[in-house]
Protein backbone atom coordinates (compact mmCIF):
# COMPACT_ATOMS: atom_id res chain seq x y z
CA UNK A 1 0.00 0.00 0.00
CA UNK A 2 1.39 3.49 -1.10
CA UNK A 3 1.80 6.48 1.03
CA UNK A 4 -1.19 8.25 -0.52
CA UNK A 5 -3.73 5.48 0.43
CA UNK A 6 -2.95 4.93 3.25
CA UNK A 7 -3.10 8.72 4.34
CA UNK A 8 -6.71 8.14 2.93
CA UNK A 9 -7.37 5.19 4.95
CA UNK A 10 -10.47 6.13 7.25
CA UNK A 11 -9.61 4.27 9.74
CA UNK A 12 -5.74 5.02 9.66
CA UNK A 13 -6.82 8.91 9.47
CA UNK A 14 -8.90 8.28 12.68
CA UNK A 15 -5.83 7.40 15.05
CA UNK A 16 -3.29 9.49 13.30
CA UNK A 17 -4.91 13.17 13.24
CA UNK A 18 -5.86 12.79 17.39
CA UNK A 19 -2.20 11.43 17.51
CA UNK A 20 -1.08 14.78 15.61
CA UNK A 21 -2.91 16.99 17.72
CA UNK A 22 -2.12 15.78 20.63
CA UNK A 23 1.64 15.79 19.07
CA UNK A 24 1.24 19.29 18.05
CA UNK A 25 0.07 20.07 21.29
CA UNK A 26 2.63 18.68 23.22
CA UNK A 27 5.65 19.71 21.64
CA UNK A 28 4.03 23.59 21.47
CA UNK A 29 4.12 23.32 25.29
CA UNK A 30 7.30 21.75 25.67
CA UNK A 31 8.52 24.67 23.48
CA UNK A 32 7.35 27.72 24.76
CA UNK A 33 8.83 27.03 28.16
CA UNK A 34 12.65 27.76 26.84
CA UNK A 35 11.79 30.27 24.49
CA UNK A 36 9.49 32.24 27.57
CA UNK A 37 12.33 31.85 29.64
CA UNK A 38 14.92 33.60 26.95
CA UNK A 39 12.33 36.60 26.88
CA UNK A 40 11.60 36.80 30.79
CA UNK A 41 15.83 36.67 31.43
CA UNK A 42 15.90 39.22 28.28
CA UNK A 43 13.51 41.46 30.09
CA UNK A 44 15.15 40.92 33.41
CA UNK A 45 18.38 42.56 32.18
CA UNK A 46 16.52 45.43 31.25
CA UNK A 47 14.77 45.88 33.95
CA UNK A 48 18.31 45.42 36.23
CA UNK A 49 16.66 45.15 39.96
CA UNK A 50 13.30 45.02 39.11
CA UNK A 51 11.85 41.76 40.56
CA UNK A 52 8.71 41.34 38.39
CA UNK A 53 7.20 37.22 39.26
CA UNK A 54 7.07 36.62 35.03
CA UNK A 55 7.08 32.86 36.11
CA UNK A 56 3.49 33.30 37.47
CA UNK A 57 2.58 33.62 33.37
CA UNK A 58 4.54 30.57 31.98
CA UNK A 59 1.51 27.89 32.92
CA UNK A 60 -1.47 29.82 32.01
CA UNK A 61 0.23 30.94 28.59
CA UNK A 62 1.60 27.95 27.64
CA UNK A 63 -2.13 26.18 28.75
CA UNK A 64 -3.75 28.94 26.52
CA UNK A 65 -1.40 28.45 23.45
CA UNK A 66 -2.33 24.40 23.76
CA UNK A 67 -5.50 24.66 23.84
CA UNK A 68 -5.37 27.13 20.78
CA UNK A 69 -4.23 24.83 18.87
CA UNK A 70 -6.36 22.09 19.90
CA UNK A 71 -9.24 24.05 19.02
CA UNK A 72 -7.90 24.35 15.29
CA UNK A 73 -7.11 21.11 15.05
CA UNK A 74 -10.69 19.71 16.22
CA UNK A 75 -12.84 20.38 13.63
CA UNK A 76 -10.60 17.96 11.30
CA UNK A 77 -11.06 15.35 14.16
CA UNK A 78 -12.75 12.05 11.98
CA UNK A 79 -15.25 11.62 14.84
CA UNK A 80 -19.59 11.80 15.08
CA UNK A 81 -20.52 15.51 15.15
CA UNK A 82 -22.13 15.03 18.67
CA UNK A 83 -18.87 14.39 20.28
CA UNK A 84 -17.51 16.88 18.15
CA UNK A 85 -19.77 18.90 19.54
CA UNK A 86 -19.20 17.85 23.03
CA UNK A 87 -15.74 18.18 23.05
CA UNK A 88 -15.75 21.65 21.28
CA UNK A 89 -17.85 22.75 23.86
CA UNK A 90 -15.70 21.92 26.90
CA UNK A 91 -12.48 23.45 25.41
CA UNK A 92 -14.21 26.46 24.67
CA UNK A 93 -15.02 26.20 28.41
CA UNK A 94 -11.84 25.48 29.01
CA UNK A 95 -10.15 28.33 26.95
CA UNK A 96 -12.67 30.94 28.31
CA UNK A 97 -11.21 29.94 32.17
CA UNK A 98 -7.69 29.89 31.60
CA UNK A 99 -7.41 32.89 29.78
CA UNK A 100 -8.91 34.43 32.77
CA UNK A 101 -6.36 33.02 34.82
CA UNK A 102 -3.87 34.60 32.33
CA UNK A 103 -5.06 37.84 32.86
CA UNK A 104 -5.27 37.96 36.61
CA UNK A 105 -1.50 36.49 36.25
CA UNK A 106 -0.91 39.22 34.11
CA UNK A 107 -2.35 41.97 36.34
CA UNK A 108 -0.05 40.81 39.24
CA UNK A 109 2.94 41.05 37.13
CA UNK A 110 1.78 44.37 36.07
CA UNK A 111 1.14 45.36 39.51
CA UNK A 112 4.63 43.84 40.60
CA UNK A 113 6.15 45.91 37.67
CA UNK A 114 4.74 49.48 38.69
CA UNK A 115 5.50 48.37 42.37
CA UNK A 116 9.18 47.68 41.31
CA UNK A 117 9.88 51.13 41.18
CA UNK A 118 8.98 52.53 44.92
CA UNK A 119 10.68 51.21 47.96
CA UNK A 120 7.48 51.25 50.94
CA UNK A 121 10.17 50.46 53.66
CA UNK A 122 11.75 53.62 53.34
CA UNK A 123 11.32 56.46 55.78
CA UNK A 124 9.96 58.90 53.69
CA UNK A 125 7.45 56.80 51.70
CA UNK A 126 4.60 58.51 51.36
CA UNK A 127 4.47 58.30 47.57
CA UNK A 128 4.97 54.47 47.30
CA UNK A 129 2.10 54.07 49.82
CA UNK A 130 -0.19 56.18 47.71
CA UNK A 131 0.28 53.96 44.61
CA UNK A 132 0.85 50.89 46.28
CA UNK A 133 -3.17 51.29 47.76
CA UNK A 134 -4.40 52.42 44.58
CA UNK A 135 -3.03 49.44 42.39
CA UNK A 136 -3.83 47.08 44.99
CA UNK A 137 -7.17 48.11 45.29
CA UNK A 138 -7.78 48.70 40.76
CA UNK A 139 -6.46 45.22 40.77
CA UNK A 140 -8.52 43.64 43.27
CA UNK A 141 -11.63 45.24 41.81
CA UNK A 142 -10.57 44.30 38.51
CA UNK A 143 -10.37 40.71 39.46
CA UNK A 144 -13.79 40.35 40.63
CA UNK A 145 -14.75 41.88 36.87
CA UNK A 146 -12.59 39.42 35.80
CA UNK A 147 -13.69 35.70 37.54
CA UNK A 148 -17.55 37.74 36.84
CA UNK A 149 -17.21 38.04 33.17
CA UNK A 150 -15.39 34.86 33.18
CA UNK A 151 -18.22 32.81 34.87
CA UNK A 152 -20.75 34.52 32.75
CA UNK A 153 -19.25 33.68 29.56
CA UNK A 154 -18.48 30.20 30.38
CA UNK A 155 -22.41 29.68 31.43
CA UNK A 156 -23.95 31.45 28.35
CA UNK A 157 -22.36 28.36 26.35
CA UNK A 158 -25.09 26.17 27.64
CA UNK A 159 -28.01 27.05 26.12
CA UNK A 160 -30.41 26.40 28.88
CA UNK A 161 -28.20 29.19 30.51
CA UNK A 162 -28.67 31.10 27.52
CA UNK A 163 -32.58 31.52 28.07
CA UNK A 164 -32.72 32.01 31.64
CA UNK A 165 -30.25 35.27 31.03
CA UNK A 166 -32.90 36.16 28.50
CA UNK A 167 -35.51 35.77 30.69
CA UNK A 168 -33.65 37.16 33.80
CA UNK A 169 -32.92 40.75 31.55
CA UNK A 170 -36.70 40.71 30.57
CA UNK A 171 -37.22 41.60 34.33
CA UNK A 172 -34.64 43.23 35.34
CA UNK A 173 -36.26 46.09 36.60
CA UNK A 174 -38.17 43.83 39.31
CA UNK A 175 -35.23 41.63 39.96
CA UNK A 176 -33.07 45.16 40.22
CA UNK A 177 -34.77 46.40 43.71
CA UNK A 178 -35.30 43.01 44.82
CA UNK A 179 -31.45 42.16 44.77
CA UNK A 180 -30.69 45.80 46.23
CA UNK A 181 -32.92 45.47 49.09
CA UNK A 182 -31.37 41.55 49.77
CA UNK A 183 -27.57 42.98 49.27
CA UNK A 184 -27.78 46.46 50.07
CA UNK A 185 -25.43 45.95 52.81
CA UNK A 186 -22.65 44.45 50.40
CA UNK A 187 -23.38 47.20 47.91
CA UNK A 188 -22.56 49.49 50.61
CA UNK A 189 -19.05 47.45 51.18
CA UNK A 190 -18.34 47.51 47.88
CA UNK A 191 -19.00 51.55 46.97
CA UNK A 192 -17.21 51.97 50.36
CA UNK A 193 -14.51 50.25 48.70
CA UNK A 194 -14.07 52.07 45.77
CA UNK A 195 -14.29 55.35 47.65
CA UNK A 196 -11.28 53.96 49.80
CA UNK A 197 -9.03 53.44 46.81
CA UNK A 198 -10.06 57.24 45.00
CA UNK A 199 -9.84 59.35 48.52
CA UNK A 200 -7.63 57.30 50.40
CA UNK A 201 -8.03 57.76 54.17
CA UNK A 202 -5.81 54.59 54.42
CA UNK A 203 -2.94 53.78 52.66
CA UNK A 204 -0.67 50.32 52.56
CA UNK A 205 1.82 51.08 55.73
CA UNK A 206 -0.25 53.40 57.41
CA UNK A 207 0.08 54.25 60.98
CA UNK A 208 -3.19 53.90 62.70
CA UNK A 209 -5.19 53.53 65.79
CA UNK A 210 -8.25 51.47 65.15
CA UNK A 211 -10.56 50.25 68.47
CA UNK A 212 -7.88 52.00 70.74
CA UNK A 213 -5.42 49.50 69.03
CA UNK A 214 -2.27 50.75 67.54
CA UNK A 215 -1.10 49.31 64.08
CA UNK A 216 0.05 49.26 60.72
CA UNK A 217 -2.87 48.72 57.83
CA UNK A 218 -1.45 45.71 56.07
CA UNK A 219 -4.16 44.71 53.61
CA UNK A 220 -7.53 46.25 51.90
CA UNK A 221 -9.54 45.11 50.35
CA UNK A 222 -13.06 45.89 48.93
CA UNK A 223 -14.70 44.89 51.93
CA UNK A 224 -12.19 44.77 55.03
CA UNK A 225 -8.82 45.88 56.26
CA UNK A 226 -6.32 44.11 57.80
CA UNK A 227 -4.57 46.13 60.67
CA UNK A 228 -0.86 44.27 61.72
CA UNK A 229 -1.02 45.11 65.66
CA UNK A 230 2.27 45.99 67.33
CA UNK A 231 2.51 42.67 68.88
CA UNK A 232 1.66 40.74 65.74
CA UNK A 233 -1.66 40.03 66.48
CA UNK A 234 -4.23 41.32 63.36
CA UNK A 235 -7.11 43.45 63.19
CA UNK A 236 -9.12 42.67 61.15
CA UNK A 237 -11.88 45.11 60.52
CA UNK A 238 -14.79 46.25 57.88
CA UNK A 239 -13.84 48.94 55.10
CA UNK A 240 -16.80 51.01 56.14
CA UNK A 241 -15.57 51.10 59.60
CA UNK A 242 -13.02 53.55 57.82
CA UNK A 243 -15.78 55.82 56.30
CA UNK A 244 -18.36 55.63 59.27
CA UNK A 245 -16.31 56.05 62.48
CA UNK A 246 -13.13 58.39 63.48
CA UNK A 247 -9.80 57.05 63.60
CA UNK A 248 -6.26 57.95 64.02
CA UNK A 249 -3.87 58.17 61.03
CA UNK A 250 -0.35 59.20 61.95
CA UNK A 251 1.03 59.26 58.69
CA UNK A 252 -1.49 60.55 56.35
CA UNK A 253 0.79 63.61 54.78
CA UNK A 254 3.73 62.65 56.84
CA UNK A 255 5.69 60.13 58.78
CA UNK A 256 7.10 62.77 61.26
CA UNK A 257 5.72 62.90 65.27
CA UNK A 258 5.77 64.81 68.09
CA UNK A 259 5.90 62.61 71.19
CA UNK A 260 4.81 63.95 74.89
CA UNK A 261 6.09 62.50 78.14
CA UNK A 262 4.94 63.33 81.01
CA UNK A 263 6.62 63.42 84.55
CA UNK A 264 5.05 64.52 88.10
CA UNK A 265 7.79 66.16 90.48
CA UNK A 266 7.87 67.76 93.86
CA UNK A 267 7.94 71.69 94.07
CA UNK A 268 11.43 71.91 94.77
CA UNK A 269 12.25 69.80 91.25
CA UNK A 270 15.14 72.06 89.11
CA UNK A 271 13.25 72.81 86.08
CA UNK A 272 15.97 74.84 84.37
CA UNK A 273 18.63 71.52 85.33
CA UNK A 274 15.99 69.00 84.27
CA UNK A 275 15.52 70.90 80.80
CA UNK A 276 19.64 70.92 80.49
CA UNK A 277 19.50 67.22 80.63
CA UNK A 278 16.16 66.58 78.58
CA UNK A 279 18.58 68.67 75.81
CA UNK A 280 21.78 66.28 76.62
CA UNK A 281 19.66 63.48 76.21
CA UNK A 282 18.26 64.66 72.98
CA UNK A 283 21.88 65.27 71.87
CA UNK A 284 23.14 61.87 72.28
CA UNK A 285 20.64 59.45 70.52
CA UNK A 286 20.07 59.56 67.21
CA UNK A 287 15.98 58.65 67.48
CA UNK A 288 15.72 62.90 67.63
CA UNK A 289 15.26 64.13 64.38
CA UNK A 290 16.24 67.80 65.59
CA UNK A 291 13.13 69.70 64.92
CA UNK A 292 11.26 69.68 68.13
CA UNK A 293 12.81 69.69 71.72
CA UNK A 294 11.53 71.52 75.09
CA UNK A 295 10.29 71.12 78.67
CA UNK A 296 7.57 73.28 80.86
CA UNK A 297 5.27 72.97 83.56
CA UNK A 298 2.02 72.14 82.45
CA UNK A 299 0.35 71.50 85.83
CA UNK A 300 0.26 72.08 89.56
CA UNK A 301 -1.61 70.09 92.41
CA UNK A 302 -1.58 70.62 95.94
CA UNK A 303 1.11 67.68 95.75
CA UNK A 304 3.00 67.89 92.61
CA UNK A 305 3.82 69.66 89.50
CA UNK A 306 3.05 68.24 86.03
CA UNK A 307 6.04 68.15 83.45
CA UNK A 308 5.78 67.88 79.60
CA UNK A 309 8.82 67.06 77.65
CA UNK A 310 8.16 67.50 73.91
CA UNK A 311 10.08 65.84 71.28
CA UNK A 312 10.15 64.62 67.62
CA UNK A 313 11.12 61.99 66.04
CA UNK A 314 10.79 60.82 61.77
CA UNK A 315 8.44 58.32 62.47
CA UNK A 316 5.80 56.39 65.05
CA UNK A 317 8.47 54.00 66.01
CA UNK A 318 11.10 56.34 66.32
CA UNK A 319 8.83 58.63 68.67
CA UNK A 320 7.93 55.55 70.83
CA UNK A 321 11.33 54.68 71.01
CA UNK A 322 12.42 58.52 72.31
CA UNK A 323 9.58 58.71 74.83
CA UNK A 324 10.64 55.88 76.58
CA UNK A 325 14.03 56.81 76.53
CA UNK A 326 13.98 59.84 77.63
CA UNK A 327 11.23 58.85 80.57
CA UNK A 328 13.77 56.43 81.95
CA UNK A 329 16.99 58.99 81.59
CA UNK A 330 14.92 61.89 83.61
CA UNK A 331 14.07 59.54 86.47
CA UNK A 332 17.56 58.47 86.65
CA UNK A 333 18.47 61.76 86.60
CA UNK A 334 16.03 62.99 89.26
CA UNK A 335 16.94 59.96 91.58
CA UNK A 336 20.69 60.59 91.07
CA UNK A 337 20.91 64.10 91.18
CA UNK A 338 17.57 65.84 92.86
CA UNK A 339 15.87 63.03 95.14
CA UNK A 340 13.98 65.70 96.98
CA UNK A 341 12.38 66.50 94.03
CA UNK A 342 10.82 63.04 93.55
CA UNK A 343 6.75 63.25 93.84
CA UNK A 344 5.69 62.65 97.95
CA UNK A 345 3.15 62.87 100.28
CA UNK A 346 4.50 64.86 103.40
CA UNK A 347 3.17 63.01 106.69
CA UNK A 348 5.28 65.31 109.03
CA UNK A 349 6.97 69.25 108.71
CA UNK A 350 9.79 69.88 106.72
CA UNK A 351 13.22 70.65 107.84
CA UNK A 352 12.47 74.28 107.57
CA UNK A 353 9.41 73.70 109.69
CA UNK A 354 11.52 71.60 112.70
CA UNK A 355 13.81 74.64 113.14
CA UNK A 356 11.17 77.09 113.46
CA UNK A 357 9.92 74.97 116.20
CA UNK A 358 12.82 74.32 117.95
CA UNK A 359 13.32 78.44 118.18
Amino acid sequence: MDASAWLSDPEVMRVAVPLLALAAAILLYLLSGPLLKRVVGRLRRSLRQLSVPFELLFVPFRTTLVLVVMLMFLPSLPVSPPLLSVANHLLVILFILVLAWLSLRLLRVLSSLILGRYEVGEINNLEARRVTTHLELIRKILNVIIVVIAVSAALMTFDAVRQVGISVLASAGVAGIILGFAAQKSIATLIAGIQIAVTQPIRIDDVVIVENEWGRIEEITLTYVVVRIWDQRRLVVPISHFLDKPFQNWTRSSAELIGTVYLHADYRVDVDALRSELQRILESTPLWDRRVSGLQVTGATDRSVELRALVSAANSSDAWDLRCLVRERLLAFLQSTQPESLPKIRLEPGPGEVKRKEA
